[in-house]
């Protein structure tokens, strides 16, 4: 057992060393003083303020910003829509199509997804003249398409697990459907919408391939910018650029755990009162 145990934490340790060793490093390299990333020039914050001047990455970032916020709203709306549809409506004719069509883009590659919504889109601007040209908009309705399903996917999960007790009882005193749907299911699948607005966002900021399929002249996204810059060379100042996505994620994390901490705690004294 003492054998087994060390080695099943010789295998974790070597595991979070694996992933967050290459982490630290490229965050004490983002103070390096040299222009070139893997020599050791000395401590200097230049790629910081080189970075803060750098025009086409603080264009790109808010570019990015921007995209992922409105995919992330609309394909919250339309997810959840598509799981009260599958969830609440019962059997109908097309329930099958219509469910494989939301899971197929969980499965499909990004490189599939990404030429076939190029071709729609070519073929839009040839029968209709829309869009004239591709860009943000284009970026932002593809990652509507793919979000749209996760988020459906998650909600979903939290209707099929939920007690529909309490939507019965608010339709015997009266609620109808609509008002029923906006008082009792919406606040009871909310952490979920949530969660599924968070994890479009990710993808969306966090999107590549796809956006390189569906962008234009003058549209790039921060993963774009990064991607073209590495392929020259990785720069001190990518690595500040990345310290700095790494220390807000960091700060997220922490807030969001010590905000789920503090519930756990006033829990725990209510059900001990």
């Amino acid at each position: 057992m003492r054998r087994s145990s060390t080695f099943l934490y010789s295998m974790l340790c070597f595991g979070y060393a694996f992933l967050y060793i290459p982490i630290l490093v490229l965050m004490v390299y983002s103070f390096n003083n040299a222009r070139l990333a893997t020599v050791w020039g000395g401590f200097s914050t230049r790629w910081y303020s080189a970075l803060l001047e750098n025009s086409q990455i603080l264009d790109a970032a808010l570019l990015s910003l921007e995209i992922a916020l409105v995919s992330a709203t609309v394909a919250t709306g339309l997810g959840t829509l598509a799981a009260l549809g599958l969830n609440r409506m019962g059997r109908y004719r097309g329930r099958t199509v219509f469910t494989g069509m939301i899971a197929a883009p969980l499965v499909m590659p990004e490189v599939i997804t990404g030429l076939s919504l190029l071709l729609l889109f070519v073929s839009l601007q040839e029968l209709t003249g829309w869009p004239g040209s591709r860009g943000a908009n284009t970026i932002t309705i593809a990652h509507i398409t793919f979000s749209m399903a996760y988020v459906a996917v998650i909600v979903q999960s939290r209707l099929a697990a939920m007690d529909q007790s309490l939507e019965e009882a608010a339709m015997d005193l009266g609620g109808r459907p609509y008002a029923v749907t906006l008082d009792i299911t919406l606040p009871l699948i909310a952490p979920a919408m949530a969660a599924g607005w968070l994890l479009s966002f990710t993808l969306s900021l966090d999107d590549l391939v796809i956006a390189s399929f569906t962008s234009g002249a003058g549209a790039s996204t921060l993963p774009m910018v990064i991607f073209s810059k590495v392929k020259l060379g990785v720069t001190p100042e990518i690595n500040a650029l990345a310290t700095i996505i790494i220390g807000i994620v960091t700060v997220g994390v922490v807030i969001a755990g010590w905000t789920m901490l503090r519930q756990q705690r006033q829990l725990a004294n209510q059900q001990a009162r």
